[in-house]
């Protein structure tokens, strides 16, 4: 059986939160879907919410050895069965009109594309100031970073930068060419290696504001500041990993860096976290 869009979803004992992305994928407009959910490692109790629900969608589930978000996204896109794939997370909350304005993005172009959907906080969160900060510095996501590119093709040399998998759709065949790096087990980048890939395949990346997702996901202020510091260490190792992929400040950028950590603002405290993550990534 065919389908237009298999929706993909790497999962690790969230189910609760789970339950909630799919009851959002249930409510969409778009009805010829599937999901395919992997759980990245055993993962008993949402194989049984799976399991003792019925959904109005074809839904996929199985397991693999713990490993990383982009394994479970290879191997979820070997089993897709739509014509075009979309990336989202389990604490991924879709508008109902996502899924339609995704396809219908694909369908207007005349050429291959990947489609970036729009990702905000879950209004019902307790949104923190700081959490605002992550989103308007382009920390947590940069989406004010291309405003002006809504409904357009972003730069093919900054497209890699945004190719975030929280909301995120290509042809099936094309993800299934282009798969994640399978050797990266530290948080962060893997996504912006994958996007630099598909722009040197030619893969153009269309900003589409309007498929909106909301993020599930509070966070506190010492979780922030540790994924900072994760961010600078998996930056040294994905370096080390892919030469060419310039995610560390360098020069007069690092000197910057280094001046701004002295700050008592989000942005030197970022700095600061990220430094100390890029020595422990040194070693």
């Amino acid at each position: 059986m065919k389908f237009a869009l298999s929706i993909i979803i790497p999962t690790y004992k969230r189910t609760d939160t789970l339950r909630k992305c799919l009851d959002c994928i249930a409510a969409q407009t778009l009805k010829d879907l599937e999901v395919i959910v992997v759980s990245d490692g055993p993962d008993e109790k949402t194989s049984e919410m799976l399991m003792n629900l019925e959904w109005p969608f074809e839904l996929q589930h199985f397991a693999i050895p713990k490993s990383q978000q982009g394994v479970c996204r290879n191997r979820g896109v070997e089993k897709a069965r739509g014509e075009y794939a979309l990336l989202i997370g389990d604490d991924i909350f879709l508008a109902p009109d996502a899924c339609e304005r995704h396809l219908h993005a694909h369908e207007k172009s005349e050429s291959d594309i990947a489609v970036l959907g729009f990702t905000t906080w879950d209004p019902s969160l307790n949104v923190t100031p700081l959490m605002k900060w992550l989103e308007t510095s382009g920390v947590q996501f940069g989406y004010p970073k291309i405003a002006q590119y809504r409904h357009q093709l972003l730069p093919s040399d900054q497209q890699h930068w945004f190719t975030y998998t929280s909301n995120f759709s290509l042809s099936a065949k094309l993800l299934f060419q282009n798969k994640f790096r399978e050797d990266v087990q530290l948080y962060g980048w893997e996504d912006m290696e994958w996007g630099k890939r598909l722009a040197e395949a030619d893969i153009p990346v269309f900003y589409e504001p309007d498929a909106k997702g909301y993020h599930h996901h509070q966070l506190s202020n010492v979780e922030v500041w540790q994924r900072s510091k994760l961010l600078g260490k998996s930056a040294v190792v994905m370096e080390k990993i892919v030469p060419s992929l310039q995610l560390t400040p360098k020069g007069f950028k690092k000197l910057a860096y280094i001046l701004l950590s002295l700050l008592p603002t989000y942005r030197g405290k970022h700095c600061r976290a990220f430094l100390r993550g890029m020595k422990k990534g040194s070693f």
